[in-house]
């Protein structure tokens, strides 16, 4: 029996992010939904009232094809919708428009900071379910989320582990902010993890066997999240293969109070959702000219803005952490700093490192940074203006020798005069403060 040292992790994940659209993704229902009373932007579509006809949104396809490109995935020419058919309380149809066979996005990958290139099997475009709300043993749905657009990302069984997953997961967040298809605000449930986690044996590993089961660690919305959820489903699994016992395949939920996995429902495989060609919405053709004009509104992605960063001097610690940490929009705010005559090193190092200056526009960086840059820390010219305010005001220097603090910031601020406020304060304060006592 292999010991839990022996035992190595294969994981897959399923990323689910909403896009930035105007309208759901199958009706003309409005998406701004994340502020909204429940169930004020429904419609007979998005309810799953009978005889309600779905019109796909063409702006979610083509943000759905461009995160495609972004992640190095092949474009599919042919594409078409699906019905994936289960029964819950918030999937009023009975059945949820997804893509199966078809998606419109196949293969493609991301490459981590250790160089592993991470595979991804596909990514397809579904409509969202409702939202439950569990209250004293009553459910109740808000149908405002139904039908909103949501692209699904598929990864192969790659990771071998959490944190290898944590950072495929932070850079989807961050192309997708890059690409401005998205916004991906977690706390919003704007994007949604999942984790299909199994354990094998080195022998396993080394015939590349997939284990025969999988769990599926549902509705994990932070990374944070993610990573406990899945350090407690191995240490789970271990105990169970270790002991002898057949782990089960199923759906399991995360418990932070009790750092647990908790099980949810058997988990399905393809054949249970019944899937068939949606009839209400005919195939999808794309010609060449479609795929080269997606490829021309193609943005400059993290991977390359770090890049281009560090062929301009700044150290790759500090161009992630412009890039990946602050995202898009410093990013800008660096390129426009960089470009007003600022070193590129010097302004994303005060950037990222000096938070007074992280909520400043351009125009108030440039200018507090000239500020700062024009102070005089030279304790030999701050000693001067020290000696020269001290025999200035003889009676100060007095009332400090009978215990007066009060006459030090006095003294300070007559140095702050005489170098027309230029002395660094902190500098000009021991300095004097030296000269006092001595």
């Amino acid at each position: 029996m292999s010991t839990s040292n022996d035992l190595k992790l294969v994981l897959g994940l399923e990323i689910h992010l909403h896009l930035r659209t105007n309208n759901k993704m199958f009706c003309r229902c409005p998406a701004d939904i994340y502020d909204a009373s429940p169930n004020t932007h429904t419609c007979p579509v998005c309810l799953g009232l009978p005889g309600a006809l779905p019109v796909p949104n063409y702006d979610a396809i083509e943000k759905a094809q461009l995160l495609g490109l972004a992640l190095h995935c092949e474009l599919n020419k042919n594409s078409k919708f699906d019905r994936k058919h289960y029964f819950y309380p918030d999937l009023a149809k009975g059945y949820q428009i997804s893509q199966y066979k078809e998606p419109f996005c196949i293969g493609g990958w991301i490459e981590l900071d250790n160089g592993k290139k991470m595979e991804i099997e596909r990514i397809h475009l579904e409509e969202d379910t409702a939202k439950s709300f569990h209250q004293g043993g009553k459910t109740l749905i808000d149908f405002n989320k139904s039908g909103m657009p949501l692209v699904e990302i598929v990864t192969k069984p790659v990771f071998n582990s959490v944190e290898d997953a944590a950072e495929f997961c932070k850079k989807v967040q961050t192309t997708v902010r890059f690409l401005g298809i998205g916004d991906v605000d977690m706390e919003k449930g704007q994007m949604r993890l999942e984790a299909n986690i199994s354990l094998r044996t080195p022998e396993m590993e080394k015939r590349g066997e997939l284990p025969k089961y999988k769990v599926e660690i549902k509705n994990i919305n932070s990374f944070r999240f993610m990573e406990k959820a899945v350090l407690a489903e191995i240490e789970r699994q271990t105990e169970i293969i270790n002991g002898g016992g057949i782990v089960k395949q199923e759906n399991r939920g995360y418990n932070e109070a009790t750092a647990k996995t908790v099980p949810q429902r058997d988990k399905e495989e393809a054949h249970d959702y019944r899937y068939f060609p949606e009839p209400d919405i005919p195939p999808m053709v794309f010609d060449d000219a479609h795929i080269e004009k997606l490829k021309s509104r193609m943005v400059e992605l993290p991977e390359e803005v770090v890049a281009r960063y560090t062929k301009l001097g700044i150290p790759m610690k500090t161009a992630n952490a412009v890039v990946f940490a602050f995202g898009p929009e410093t990013s800008k705010k660096l390129d426009s700093i960089i470009n007003s005559g600022v070193t590129a090193e010097k302004a994303a190092n005060t950037l990222v490192n000096k938070k007074e200056y992280q909520s400043l526009s351009v125009e108030e960086f440039i200018s507090k940074l000239k500020s700062e840059d024009d102070k005089i820390t030279d304790p030999e010219k701050i000693k001067e203006f020290a000696k020269s305010a001290i025999l200035k005001n003889i009676k100060a220097v007095e009332d400090y020798k009978n215990g007066s603090t009060a006459s030090v910031e006095f003294l300070v601020g007559m140095i702050m005069r005489e170098s027309k406020g230029k002395a660094e304060a902190e500098v000009a304060r021991k300095i004097l403060t030296e000269l006092l006592q001595s």
